[in-house]
């Protein structure tokens, strides 16, 4: 199977491809380095290293807003933090 690189160096795999995957829009995918080439896999959370934060959050506080976060530039938060 080819794909087609755009000249943004983008590329756009075929549906059964992301279907296969499990991934859609807002998705990551991660390029592994191998002895045959690059291996594209999912980039998923790993949930068991999260630690549970509902005994730790009081009912009375608000629901954490990542949108307003990612727009407080002002505060000094980097890209990487705010993505």
């Amino acid at each position: 199977m080819q794909v087609k690189i755009t000249s943004k160096r983008q590329v756009t795999f075929p549906k059964r491809v992301l279907d296969e995957l499990g991934v859609g829009p807002g998705d990551r995918l991660e390029l592994v380095a191998s002895a045959q080439g690059f291996l594209l896999r999912p980039r998923r959370i790993d949930h068991s290293l999260l630690g549970t934060l509902g005994d730790k959050i009081s009912n009375t506080h608000p629901p954490f807003d990542i949108r307003a976060f990612r727009d407080r530039r002002e505060q000094g938060h980097g890209p990487s933090v705010r993505d």
